[in-house]
């Protein structure tokens, strides 16, 4: 596991400046504090941070074939690195190291650019070819490992943290409005977009090859769309491979030369994890959690449960309200703004778990692949209320509209009136995107200021299209599975991903996630959509009966809790003032981003318990929390 950064000048006869490589790379140190490399000739520059995790005397980056013509750097880890090595060496391939990133070097010279197929694993890849002049970046299939760049007529950076790419002399600073736009629907900004206009994302599963004076944008893998689904399987067969495929996922994830540990929430996901980790480890498994004071929103009692089921060295931590003083440094490692409340607690459990492991498996993508939101429910219903009449149905979603909007996200009348507007919101697109938005569109375009919508112009409303574009190639699925890939598209690499990989990293923490793996995610994606959502209310049903009698009762019983944090409470509470000193002060109400009145509207509500903002709030904190770290003085 590593950082990675560099530069080609492929119009610019200068030669890289070593000096500013190691700026850059100086700034990704947290990503791999064990080593850094570098590869410098004439107009191209490669330097990696290392966090040692296989081969840690020899696997070395830069990485180099025998000929030194092709040079690697690799962010993450390919998990058939040794099937692929003994291929290589059968025919005739010389091996300088037994670490993974060799592998790609040599796979290259095989297989040109179509040797990305070839690795399973979470991976950014930065390749020069010197005898072609071609440089390659590329992405692993489900964006597990992020990859910025910025390309102009000169030069291209790249980079796998954005403030890289800022420290390259004349990289703009301009932000993209249209960015922000999304962000406030998403809670997180998209690829290809970044914060910045002149630095996108490379996509995942896209591979960006230079060539010849210009670049091209590819996508080499996705789920099986065209392939049939498997409901010729009976029941038992359909288990039976599904134990199998996520048992050697968990497997191969567990190779590893230091020690290495697991993420345990009290959810279904991660505890099929270390069930799955204490068949195949000969001795305890440690395990890390992490809640709340807030009962409602703490799972610990459960994360025991599988704890003490499997005697694993066992490890617990409390966030608590008082530990949002960590926000500001939480801001800087994600460059960009980033709203998912899950980051805070996810920097806590990787920070605590970093003290005893260098590695940590997690239950990651469990939901998004075997339909464990109860949003699901939600969209499953909402195909029963198309049958409605339309007058029928614009009353219902008039009712809903006038119904208190108190104590998300576990009250009552705050998930009934999210379910009448999910169902009812129109099109499959915007069904999913108000299953997901922390503003909604009209609430969005009532708080932004006519000079923000005037800057942003036809791109507003960004996230609309966004989602439509995401699912424009499901036709032929059925429903569930259409959500879940519209899931597997956006949400899960877009945010969750991005969650994972800098709660992780800034604590040099390497996480693993055994239910990503693309073979797992291949043949869950073929199995029928009743599979996964049995009924109205069995979410990850064909998961669950395939664990069942490996996890305690309550376990699989208990329904879907999220991994959020007591936004609502802490913000009439604890974070009171903390969160008026920010989002209302006047450098915050001067950016001119929003309606003035609309805020304290916000603000006003909330105290007063008239309706639960805590996930606007959430946002707006974050977005400020922004401009403080980067563009203190920015303004419209």
């Amino acid at each position: 596991m590593c950082g990675i950064c560099g530069r080609y000048n492929f119009n610019d006869p200068s030669p890289i400046n070593r000096e500013e490589l190691k700026k850059m790379n100086d700034l990704i140190v947290h990503r791999g504090p064990d080593a850094e490399g570098y590869y410098v000739s004439d107009n191209i520059g490669l330097a990696m941070r290392r966090l040692s995790i296989i081969d840690l005397a020899g696997g070395h980056q830069p990485m180099t074939n025998e000929d030194n013509s092709i040079w690697v750097v690799l962010n993450g880890e390919i998990y058939n690195f040794q099937s692929l090595r003994e291929g290589l060496l059968s025919r005739g391939h010389k091996f300088k190291t037994k670490s993974d990133t060799e592998v790609i070097v040599h796979l290259y010279e095989e297989k040109g650019i179509n040797f990305v197929k070839e690795l399973r694993g979470m991976f950014a890849i930065a390749l020069w070819d010197s005898n072609k002049k071609r440089f390659i970046l590329t992405r692993d299939r489900i964006g597990k490992k992020p990859l910025f760049y910025s390309l102009n007529d000169n030069f291209i950076a790249f980079a796998s943290e954005l403030r890289s790419i800022l420290s390259v002399p004349g990289i703009s600073k301009e932000v993209d409005l249209t960015a922000i736009d999304a962000y406030l629907s998403l809670q997180y900004i998209p690829s290809p977009l970044s914060i910045f206009k002149s630095i996108r994302k490379l996509k995942p599963a896209s591979m960006l090859v230079f060539e010849n004076g210009k670049s091209e944008i590819s996508e080499y893998w996705d789920l099986p769309l065209k392939e049939e689904k498997l409901d010729y399987l009976s029941i038992e067969e359909t288990k039976e491979r599904l134990y199998s495929e996520l048992f050697e996922a968990t497997k191969i994830r567990m190779i590893s030369d230091v020690p290495l540990g697991a993420f345990l929430s009290g959810g279904v996901d991660s505890s099929v994890i270390v069930a799955l980790m204490s068949k195949i480890s000969s001795k305890p498994v440690k395990t890390f959690s992490i809640g709340f004071k807030e009962d409602k929103f703490s799972e610990l009692k459960y994360a025991k449960e599988v704890a003490d089921m499997y005697s694993t060295d066992h490890t617990e931590f409390i966030v608590e309200a008082e530990m949002i003083d960590i926000l500001p440094k939480i801001v800087w490692h994600y460059c960009e703004p980033y709203a998912d409340p899950s980051a805070l607690p996810s920097y806590y459990v990787s920070r605590e778990t970093r003290r005893e492991v260098t590695v940590a498996l997690n239950g990651d993508g469990g939901d998004e692949c075997f339909g464990g939101y109860l949003r699901y429910i939600a969209m499953r219903l909402a195909g029963y209320m198309d049958l409605m009449p339309n007058i029928v149905k614009k009353s219902a979603l008039m009712a809903a509209n006038m119904m208190p909007d108190k104590n998300a996200p576990f009250g009552i009348a705050w998930r009934g009136k999210k379910f009448l507007q999910v169902t009812l919101s129109g099109s499959f697109s915007s069904t999913y995107l108000s299953t997901i938005a922390f503003f909604r569109t009209k609430e969005k375009n009532e708080l932004l200021s006519d000079e923000f919508k005037n800057a942003v112009g036809k791109d507003l409303n960004y996230a609309e299209g966004y989602i439509a574009g995401v699912l424009k190639n499901v036709g032929g699925q059925d429903q569930i599975n259409k959500f879940m890939y519209a899931d597997l598209h956006s949400y899960l690499p877009e945010c969750l991903m991005t969650k994972m990989d800098i709660a992780s990293m800034a604590n040099s923490l390497e996480a693993r996630s055994p239910f990503l793996d693309h073979k797992v995610m291949e043949f869950a994606f073929r199995l029928p959509g009743n599979l996964k959502l049995r009924g109205l209310n069995k979410t990850k049903w064909i998961l669950k009966e395939t664990f069942k009698d490996m996890l305690p009762k309550t376990i699989c019983a208990r329904g879907k809790q999220g991994f959020g944090i007591p936004m609502g409470q802490w913000f009439r509470g604890a974070l009171k003032d903390y969160w008026f000193s920010i989002c209302l002060s006047e450098k915050a109400l001067n950016r001119g981003y929003f309606k003035k009145e609309v805020l304290f509207k916000i603000w006003d509500e909330h105290q007063k318990g008239k309706r639960d903002h805590g996930y606007h709030m959430w946002a707006l904190l974050m977005l400020e929390l922004w401009h403080n770290a980067y563009l203190d003085d920015f303004k419209l």
